[in-house]
């Protein structure tokens, strides 16, 4: 099992932090000062996981965030100091899978790190690589996802939310379901943005949007993925 973990942040001291809990817990820890760093160490060594602070020279956490995620599936903690609701949902719309606020206490960012690699060896075991569902087709290792033939663009997040709706298809998720799944935990108050996700989520995979034929509404409730589906 890959127990190699990269931190990245400017600040040494917390850099030393973070690297003291984690060799704790017995990972194995390799650091980055700067995004350009980060980036060829992710490249060559491919840890299981990053821990990724958003201010950083060279290249900026998000824009490290952007890269990692467009070329794989490396699951991405962003460390950092904003604090703001528009600031989480930037670094997770760009594919971060959890968020910790500095300053925070070592023992909630183990807690995050141990989760964020269960749910990432639990998605490993999901079940089948493509899934069909009438003309939609999605494709988990490569991540893609077509309608009629043609590439449908989707954001991470998007891509997370069809995911766990399409794996399941007629269960009911409510939004606190499809927020701590696709979002990570501890996200109290951001349940509406994924009201907003699956509404960019429906313009682009949907015939006609305002008439749901995947992705329905359970009034009340929250949502669920139309059956019957055919698995490839």
């Amino acid at each position: 099992m890959n127990r190699s973990i990269l931190v990245v942040d400017d600040d040494r001291k917390m850099v030393d932090l973070i690297r003291l809990y984690l060799e704790k817990d017995e990972y194995q820890v390799m650091v980055a000062y700067d995004g350009k760093q980060a980036l060829e160490i992710a490249r060559r060594f491919h840890p299981a996981l990053v821990i990724l602070d958003l201010m950083l020279p060279k290249v900026d956490g998000l824009e490290v965030c952007r890269i990692l995620r467009a070329e794989s599936r490396l699951p991405i903690i962003m460390l950092t100091a904003r604090t703001t609701e528009e600031d989480k949902l930037t670094g997770l719309d760009l594919g971060a899978d959890d968020y910790v606020v500095k300053p925070f206490s070592p023992r909630e960012l183990m807690a995050r790190v141990r989760a964020v690699l269960r749910r990432t060896a639990d998605e490993s075991q999901a079940g089948p690589s493509l899934l069909k569902s009438g003309d939609l087709e999605v494709d988990f290792l490569s991540r893609q996802v077509t309608l009629l033939d043609k590439d449908i663009h989707l954001t991470p997040k998007e891509f997370r939310l069809l995911e766990i709706l399409i794996r399941q298809p007629g269960r009911v998720f409510s939004r606190l379901d499809l927020l701590e799944d696709a979002f990570g935990y501890d996200y109290a108050g951001l349940e509406r943005t994924v009201d907003v996700h699956i509404m960019n989520l429906r313009k682009k995979i949907e015939p006609d949007p305002e008439y749901p034929r995947y992705v329905q509404t359970v009034y009340g409730i929250g949502y669920r993925f139309a059956e019957p589906i055919d698995a490839a």
